[in-house]
């Protein structure tokens, strides 16, 4: 049960979000901007970095749903997601996202965990500036989206179908999309 009373049927994010309208625009285009704006990293990439930040924060809502997104975009490869999550170093993903999956998971521990060959290894292995600062900003931006998210406790769901549903709509439609402000149906409760 939430902290706080919030709409019902609105899993994770979605229900402080109605709760609060006036933060609600500029945090989800934030994430749009953040996940599927022009970038060299691809929308699964960004969505991947955004999961396994969430699932280092043991934000359930989160890496399920990021992780969905980033799944779909992949032609629904949920295995790779999970063993992402797992041990990326051990994962078919390119060498530059491996780097760049450890600066962010630097981040998540703390911004000064960051050192300057976590930076190095990252370019080594192909990644451009924009591509490094973009992966901090990310890792950012969840650790706050994740602690939103649990510090109201809020309703996450455990049914996988939900989770494939929300991936399914942010992968059409992203973060600015309407449609988001529909409740998850009460059977999946």
């Amino acid at each position: 049960m939430a902290h706080i009373t919030l709409p019902d049927g609105m899993p994770g994010i979605r229900g402080p979000m109605l709760f609060s309208p006036e933060t609600t625009t500029p945090l989800r285009e934030l994430a749009e901007i953040l996940l599927r704006g022009p970038n060299t990293l691809t929308p699964w990439e960004r969505e991947m970095i955004a999961t396994y930040v969430s699932s280092q924060n043991d934000c359930y809502y989160c890496q399920h749903s990021h992780g969905a997104a980033a799944a779909e975009q992949l032609g629904g490869d949920y295995e790779l997601i999970d063993r992402v999550k797992k041990n990326f170093e051990a994962t078919e993903i390119s060498e530059k996202m491996k780097a760049l999956l450890g600066i962010a998971g630097k981040v998540q521990q703390g911004g000064k965990h960051v050192t300057a060959g976590d930076v190095e290894k990252a370019r080594k292995s192909g990644a451009t500036d924009k591509e490094i600062h973009d992966t901090v900003l990310i890792a950012a931006a969840f650790c706050m989206y994740n602690r939103y998210v649990d510090g109201l406790a809020t309703w996450q769901p455990e049914d996988a179908s939900v989770y494939q549903e929300i991936g399914k709509r942010i992968a059409e439609h992203g973060y600015a999309a309407p449609g988001w402000q529909r409740p998850v149906s009460q059977a999946a409760k």
